[in-house]
């Protein structure tokens, strides 16, 4: 059983940075950060094929950038000029063998 441990969360100030990181137990296939925030759906912040593609939510376009490194089966998101609301609950996610797994979530709040 895959098993995705993320760290890296926190409180920060309005236009701050914030790297979030995520190490999976084995090797995944593609990987990716969702977030939920309260009374809100969860969605998908960006995401990393296994050979490097990427993709991003609209919202975070410019702002974020996520990247992984597959001799550590991990994966990170940096997060520039932050916003409050991007304060949410970010959820490590990846894919292996059809099946979807995820982390345990870390909290990021944004102060404004």
């Amino acid at each position: 059983q895959v098993q995705l441990v993320e760290s890296g969360g926190g409180l920060v100030q309005a236009g701050g940075s914030l790297r979030l990181s995520c190490a999976a137990s084995r090797s995944v296939n593609d990987m990716g950060w969702y977030r939920q925030a309260p009374g809100k759906q969860r969605e998908l912040v960006a995401g990393i094929s296994s050979d490097g593609r990427t993709n991003y939510a609209e919202s975070v376009k410019g702002r974020f950038t996520i990247s992984r490194d597959n001799t550590k089966n991990a994966v990170y998101l940096l997060m520039n000029s932050l916003k409050a609301e991007d304060t949410a609950v970010y959820y490590c996610n990846a894919n292996k063998y059809g099946l979807s797994l995820w982390g345990q979530g870390t909290q990021v709040t944004v102060s404004s």
